[in-house]
């Protein structure tokens, strides 16, 4: 049993459960993903790699629909929303090392995310990513950005999610 992090060892990181969660692929009119810039110590680098689309653990008792829909409005603001398509399986990642015992409260080894596509109904003023009475802010910035791109902006250890959602999803993101 071999000490990786001041917190924990491998064996204990290997017993801890996935997180279950929901990721929310948002889609405007021209097919563009949401996507928001996380509030991270990491913003003196201008390469950090530190976007992502809407996520969020699922409460006891809640439907993952239900979670997708509160997470989404938590975390933009967003409350005019239409699911066009639910991931058909469930798309894991586990941290990095360097993550292990720190991130996700040290709880969890990772997560497992069922995703949903959804269209943006509203108008562009309701989005909102500041601090709200009962939700921390999650991002500092957002913007709409083409599929392709997304793969690229985001943590090394959640891309294989991404490219396996972003194929999953391809046919709602022919137009772009």
């Amino acid at each position: 049993m071999t000490s990786l992090s001041p917190n924990i060892t491998s064996d204990e990181f290997d017993a801890l459960p996935l997180r279950p969660c929901v990721g929310i692929m948002l889609l405007n009119s021209s097919r563009k993903v949401w996507i928001g810039r996380r509030i991270t110590k990491a913003h003196d680098d201008p390469n950090a790699l530190i976007w992502q689309m809407p996520q969020g653990g699922i409460d006891k008792g809640e439907a993952p629909e239900e979670a997708a829909f509160r997470e989404l409005e938590e975390e933009t603001g967003v409350t005019h929303a239409r699911i066009l398509q639910i991931s058909k399986d469930w798309h894991d990642y586990e941290l990095p090392k360097e993550l292990w015992g720190k991130a996700l409260k040290g709880r969890y080894r990772g997560q497992t995310q069922k995703w949903f596509a959804m269209e943006f109904t509203g108008s562009e003023d309701e989005i909102d990513i500041g601090e709200k009475p009962t939700q921390k802010a999650e991002f500092d910035e957002w913007k709409w950005e083409t599929s392709d791109k997304l793969p690229g902006l985001i943590i090394p250890f959640k891309r294989k999610v991404y490219s396996a959602v972003i194929d999953e999803f391809s046919e709602l993101l022919s137009s772009q």
